[in-house]
């Protein structure tokens, strides 16, 4: 009996400490650099901040949506040069071709849409 309590005791410290290592997050993988970008919408005419609007990276399940400024940021995007997609109800959707994200930046820019 004894044998068996050394044993179960050996086995449940090991599983504690293997846990609580692992929890840690401990990695030794080499940390990603990543980019940002941010803006503003506008409509065309009126120059009002828009709130709800949808942007999209294209090619990926990245979307946020503007807050009541109409202003949005997403972050942790990898370098690249992407395709933003903004769309709002009865607005026409806009494309921002070639949006160039360099590592550790945050690219600006405001977006304007017009009504259908």
């Amino acid at each position: 009996m004894k044998k068996f309590i050394r044993i179960a005791a050996i086995a449940s410290f090991t599983l504690v400490f293997s846990a609580l290592t692992f929890a840690e997050g401990k990695s030794t993988s080499t940390p990603v650099a990543t980019a940002s970008v941010s803006g503003q919408v506008l409509d065309i005419n009126s120059g009002e901040a828009l709130a709800g609007v949808a942007v999209s990276v294209e090619g990926t399940d990245v979307k946020v949506y503007t807050d009541l400024d109409g202003n949005f940021t997403i972050k942790g995007i990898e370098p690249g040069t992407y395709n933003l997609i903004l769309s709002m109800i009865s607005y026409k959707n806009s494309l921002v071709e070639n949006v160039k994200l360099q590592a550790n930046e945050t690219e600006s820019m405001n977006v304007k849409l017009d009504n259908e």
